[in-house]
């Protein structure tokens, strides 16, 4: 079988390294594997951007019919990641700084870094600035669930603690307690 690209349903372009059978499988050869990661990290990473994804966990790899089976299977060559590998990419994702264990203390399920915590902060303080919420104490559900549709719209809450804590140390935001947990404000200041 020829190696091509292909168009999933939700409109992704699948690399044609995808096409491969041994693609889906650990290789013995650690140049191999380390070349086959590097792929299914940045394979993993793209298409949660593309579905704005921000979890996966290795029970991904398990149930079909999931976010994550445009990538995780390849029903073509009837091919699929198996748990054990899955747990392995994840691995590598968090050493790699680009996911992290969420919740903590586990190796199961990771929160995705498809922008890392400094670009949330400047997306963040970008939204806050053109909504006119300069100044303005918000709930931090207010900025993963707002009435509009936004770029921080579902963002995982640890996600967005880490982008205001690094908003908070270059003087453009303001932890502070509300009556039913934690709001922000967000500040004019500079980087």
């Amino acid at each position: 079988m020829q190696l091509t690209t292909h168009t999933t349903p939700s409109g992704f372009r699948l690399p044609s390294i995808h096409a491969a059978h041994a693609f889906f499988t650990e290789q013995p050869n650690p140049t191999t594997q380390s070349v086959f990661n590097d792929n299914w990290i940045r394979l993993i990473l793209s298409y949660a951007r593309h579905r704005r994804l921000f979890v996966i966990r290795v029970e991904d790899a398990e149930v079909a019919g999931g976010d994550w089976d445009e990538i995780l299977r390849n029903e073509r060559i009837n091919r699929r990641v198996l748990p054990s590998y899955l747990t392995s990419l994840i691995s590598a994702m968090v050493s790699r700084n680009l996911a992290y264990y969420e919740p903590p203390k586990q190796t199961r399920s990771v929160i995705l870094l498809w922008r890392l915590p400094e670009e949330w902060a400047d997306v963040l303080h970008s939204w806050g600035t053109a909504t006119g919420q300069l100044n303005t104490i918000l709930t931090l559900y207010e900025i993963t669930d707002p009435p509009v549709p936004s770029p921080l719209s579902g963002i995982p809450l640890s996600l967005l603690r880490r982008a205001i804590t690094i908003l908070t140390r270059s003087g453009r935001a303001q932890l502070i307690g509300v009556a039913d947990g934690e709001g922000v404000r967000l500040l004019t200041g500079g980087k």
